[in-house]
């Protein structure tokens, strides 16, 4: 029942709250203050929709002064009085009710909650999700209220309570963490004392005072290495080598050429200056490489089987000497439409020797420095090294002037290794590249000619190149000087390649066949050459070399001896 004490119930006013209690009896709530929101006419009947100032909705009838009020929410905090709540029930819904709706005992409230359990068809641990009344017995509710509330890891449930209206936990999302067998670890964060602080920073000062002696030493270092290829470049550390001599020497020390790498870097600073020969292998071109002077071979594309050859020789272990031409690089070089195989060696401004005799005489010191700096390079060609790392025996199969440098210092050079064999003792076997080119017809051994040379034995390329040996020499004898007998005055022969009075000047097998082989025709003896010492004693090898019989020859060392003897023997005469 509730009693107006206003009179215009239109207007905000203090009511007298009644109801009926458990046994009957009439009980006063109090007096609330109420402000009337809303009015609907239903017949004589006027519903009117009544705020509390706590919050609280009522609806309740006014017939004729009198109001009958029923109470759907919380109890009055003046009063204490209970109340019942509707709540949405899911998974805890009483027997009797289907709807989804449950409603509280008086003083109850709703809740959420999810728990844990198991599922038997994965035999997993998954969370299961509840909706309903929670009853309100000597404050059981507020209890399980608070179960997993604090540690819900550890007690796989967690449970989240409301009274404040009807249907209020249906929008509630209580908090699911997957159950743990222990708790997690605890975190004490305390402050780091004096002590530890000073020992950080200890630390971070040692650890900063080394790097940077670590960048100091580091840049010391760089520096240093920047000197020496500066030192390289401006000659400074041995005026007697080029910069180019000193960095192969620092960097073959296998004696084997420059590492690929450093091949390449060279091929690509390559300048070309201009063409200073010509043959039928390709081109030979004088170039620069900071501002050296170095000597770039072109290969043809037909003859990629010389270049290839070539520089397997040069890149051979202990093929440096100074008898034999110095290499420097390989490398091919092309693009879409062209490839140019490249050679990068010393360059020898004086020329082949072929060159040289032609506009030059020499005199008895300088024949016996030609003589022994090519015997020299020769025997070292042919001479097998044991040890580790060793060099095979070479054969160059192609001995000729044109194929023999002069250096500076007037000794030889042999070049040009596109024919050359390799032989180890190790394996007994005589490497011989596929090429289809052959050495020069006028300079072959008569073996080679009559096809009777045994490529199986390797001392047989070595005769070979001996009988090639003699020739060259006797094209150096002949620019030799020698003092007419009886007279002051000195002469010397012409340049002449051997065999020019007999066979064209691009003979044919049969023609060098014909010739030597045939007729035993061998290049004349001048008898001025009796007249010189020097021109005796080679005369006399280079008949032993082209002897027809190649087992009588006589060897690159042997010869290389004998003119050290010589050599030896006019030093204790000026003496």
């Amino acid at each position: 029942m509730l009693r107006e004490d206003q009179q215009n119930v239109n207007n905000v006013g203090r009511f007298s709250a009644w109801a009926l209690g458990d046994r009957g009896s009439l009980t006063r709530f109090g007096t609330i203050r109420t402000s009337i929101a809303s009015v609907h006419l239903t017949g004589k009947y006027f519903q009117r929709l009544i705020s509390s100032t706590y919050g609280r909705r009522a609806y309740f009838s006014v017939v004729f002064g009198e109001a009958h009020i029923r109470f759907r929410e919380l109890r009055s905090p003046h009063t204490g009085y209970p109340r019942t709540l509707q709540c949405y029930c899911e998974g805890h819904c009483p027997g009797n009710l289907q709807n989804g709706t449950c409603e509280t005992r008086p003083g109850g409230s709703c809740f959420a909650a999810v728990e844990e359990v198991l599922d038997e068809e994965t035999g997993l641990k998954v969370p299961e999700w509840s909706h309903g009344c929670m009853p309100p017995e000597q404050n059981g509710g507020l209890l399980q209220c608070k179960v997993g509330v604090q540690s819900p890891q550890i007690h796989g449930k967690s449970i989240v309570c409301c009274e404040n209206e009807d249907f209020c936990n249906k929008d509630l999302l209580p908090e699911y963490v997957p159950k743990t067998t222990t708790p997690p670890p605890t975190v004490n964060v305390t402050e780091p004392s004096m002590h530890t602080l000073a020992l950080m920073a200890s630390v971070i000062v040692c650890s900063v005072a080394f790097v940077v002696v670590a960048i100091a030493i580091y840049v010391t270092y760089k520096k240093r290495e920047k000197r020496k290829p500066q030192c390289l470049i401006d000659s400074v550390c041995n005026p007697n080598l080029s910069p180019l001599a000193d960095l192969v020497e620092q960097s073959s020390g296998s004696g084997s050429g420059l590492p690929l790498l450093v091949q390449r870097t060279i091929a690509k600073q390559i300048q070309m200056v201009h063409q200073v020969g010509k043959g039928r292998y390709g081109e030979v071109w004088l170039a620069k490489w900071r501002d050296e002077k170095v000597a770039v071979k072109t290969f043809l594309t037909t003859e990629e089987a010389s270049w290839f050859r070539e520089t397997e020789i040069y890149q051979t272990v202990l093929m440096r000497h100074e008898n034999i031409l110095g290499f420097i690089a390989a490398d091919i070089k092309g693009t879409g439409t062209w490839t140019q195989m490249l050679l990068i060696t010393d360059y020898h401004e004086l020329g082949s020797l072929y060159d040289y005799l032609q506009k030059r005489v020499l005199n008895p010191h300088m024949l016996k420095t030609l003589a022994l700096s090519l015997s020299s390079g020769l025997a070292h060609l042919h001479t097998e090294i044991f040890g580790t790392p060793g060099k095979p025996a070479i054969s160059h199969r192609d001995i000729k002037s044109k194929n023999i440098l002069v250096k500076r210092n007037g000794q030889c050079a042999i070049a040009d290794f596109g024919l050359a064999v390799k032989y180890s003792s190790e394996s007994d076997e005589i490497q011989i590249a596929p090429n289809t080119r052959v050495g020069t017809r006028r300079y072959m051994a008569p073996e080679a000619l009559n096809e009777t040379l045994d490529t199986k034995i390797f001392e047989g390329f070595k005769q070979a190149d001996m009988y090639s040996l003699g020739l060259v020499f006797w094209e150096m004898a002949r620019r030799c000087i020698s003092t007419i007998r009886g007279t002051k005055n000195t002469t010397c022969e012409d340049y002449a390649l051997p065999y020019q009075d007999v066979v064209p000047s691009d003979p044919s097998f049969e023609d060098m066949y014909a010739v030597v082989c045939v007729k035993g025709v061998r290049p004349p003896i001048p008898q001025r050459w009796q007249d010189e010492e020097i021109l005796v004693v080679l005369s006399k090898m280079m008949q032993e070399c082209w002897h027809p019989n190649p087992a009588v020859r006589l060897t690159a060392l042997r010869v290389k001896k004998t003119l050290v003897k010589l050599e030896t023997d006019s030093s204790i005469k000026i003496v």
